[in-house]
C-alpha cells in the first residue's frame, strides 16, 4: 500500500507549506494599491443652511 510510505508525501507536504508560508505572503504584502487612502480631518465642515427659493 503506497499510502503508508511517508517518504514522497511528507516531502510534498513540507514543500507545499514552505511555499504557503514564505512565497505567498511576500507576494501579497508586496501588492500596492493604486489609490492610497488619505486621512480625513476630525473637524466637521461648515455647512450653510439651504435657502428655499419658494419660501
Amino acid at each position: 500500500m503506497p499510502q503508508l510510505n511517508p517518504a514522497p508525501w511528507f516531502a510534498i507536504l513540507v514543500f507545499t507549506w514552505l511555499i504557503f508560508l514564505i512565497v505567498v505572503p511576500t507576494k501579497i504584502l508586496a501588492h500596492t494599491y493604486p489609490n492610497e487612502p488619505t486621512s480625513q480631518s476630525t473637524e466637521k465642515p461648515k455647512t450653510d443652511p439651504w435657502t428655499w427659493p419658494w419660501h
